[in-house]
């Protein structure tokens, strides 16, 4: 009886073979060995297991696994962090940038909301009987003598000695010196229409725009808190987030806004929040 196909393919992966090695010239036997298909097929396996790892491990710890798709140095890799990071940061620092700059425009827009306060609904709502607020005789002699001592208000108590050396930012006739009391937080210079305005210090466009009341409207940002504004202009000539140099022409005088009058340059400087009197800073004659 014949034997079976499966045992056939049994007979022919274990039929051993003799593999000899001999001399050329003598014919004498080295070495030799038997094997078989499935030994060789088991040894061919194990080694091709073993090349591609030693190659995979090879790849995997040394400099070359940066030339394979996908890959990337460890340099590169720290690199991109730190940028992440980097535009982290920028991210916050704009987003706080942004809003004082919406802060600075308001409040020279006026647009401040003002907060109601009702003393006696106060009282009457935690059940306080009402408190005589009217200052006792000490207290008033008190207030009088530090009033006596210091006559500054909180605007004047914002300037302060500073090593910006401020110019003047146009030349022509001063229409209207800086009034606190008057409310008048400028000085207003009169000169002809397309007069060259000049920035006072070196510093940086935060803010270039027109409104209904003052007209074309340029703000510079410069060093120790100090903010100068510059308003009722014909035309602006930077861009917001330009750097400008102190003396370089910004824009031209005009009388646009509906609080002007005539052709002339309001000109206000700020500090740390405050409204200051140029004249302290800035000779206009």
């Amino acid at each position: 009886m014949g034997k079976s196909r499966k045992e056939k393919i049994k007979d022919k992966l274990t039929f051993k073979y003799r593999f000899v090695v001999l001399n050329e010239d003598t014919f004498e036997e080295r070495f030799s060995f038997k094997l078989n298909r499935l030994n060789a097929f088991v040894l061919g396996a194990v080694f091709s297991i073993l090349l591609i790892s030693l190659t995979i491990v090879f790849i995997t710890l040394t400099p070359l696994k940066e030339y394979i798709q996908g890959y990337s140095s460890s340099e590169l890799q720290k690199e991109a962090t730190s940028l992440v990071y980097k535009v982290d940061s920028l991210n916050k620092a704009l987003t706080v940038n942004d809003l004082y700059i919406e802060n600075i425009q308001q409040v020279l827009k006026g647009e401040i909301k003002r907060v109601s306060f009702d003393k006696d609904s106060v009282l009457k709502q935690f059940q306080i009987e009402e408190i005589d607020f009217a200052p006792s005789s000490v207290d008033s002699m008190f207030r009088e003598e530090v009033e006596q001592k210091d006559r500054f208000s909180v605007f004047q108590q914002a300037e302060r000695n500073t090593d910006i050396v401020f110019t003047s930012p146009i030349k022509g006739e001063v229409t209207q010196l800086y009034d606190d009391q008057e409310k008048h937080l400028a000085v207003d210079i009169a000169v002809d229409e397309d007069t060259p305005v000049k920035a006072v210090a070196d510093g940086t466009v935060i803010f270039k725009g027109f409104t209904a009341d003052t007209g074309y409207v340029i703000i510079l940002e410069h060093g120790q808190g100090f903010t100068s504004v510059y308003k009722h202009n014909a035309s602006i000539f930077k861009e917001q987030g330009e750097l400008v140099k102190s003396g370089e022409v910004i824009a031209s005088a005009g009388s646009t806004g509906t609080f002007s009058t005539g052709a002339h340059l309001h000109f206000e400087l700020w500090n740390d929040g405050y409204p200051v009197n140029p004249s302290n800073y800035i000779s206009f004659e």
